[in-house]
């Protein structure tokens, strides 16, 4: 049952990444370590990016702004209530 709850929650996350842009997916995904299991810092995903620090923070910002939204945030609140 646990590994079917993982792979319900992995599949909400994918789904709930899919509705912002790419770059704040990716950007996402590279800070909290979904993409290598490793978590990035803002001056990594800066370099990769080619934008500043400040600016990967900004983009993630938005991002969590969006995912905190009541439509994508009840999918992922389903998993814990």
């Amino acid at each position: 049952a646990d590994a079917t709850s993982n792979a319900l929650l992995a599949e909400a996350l994918k789904e709930i990444l899919g509705t912002l842009t790419e770059r704040e997916a990716d950007v996402l995904r590279m800070r909290f370590g979904m993409y290598d299991g490793r978590t990035h810092t803002l001056e990594e995903v800066g370099q990769i990016f080619g934008v500043t620090r400040e600016r990967i923070r900004q983009i993630e910002n938005k991002a969590i702004r969006k995912l905190r939204h009541p439509s994508r945030a009840k999918k992922i609140r389903d998993f814990y209530c």
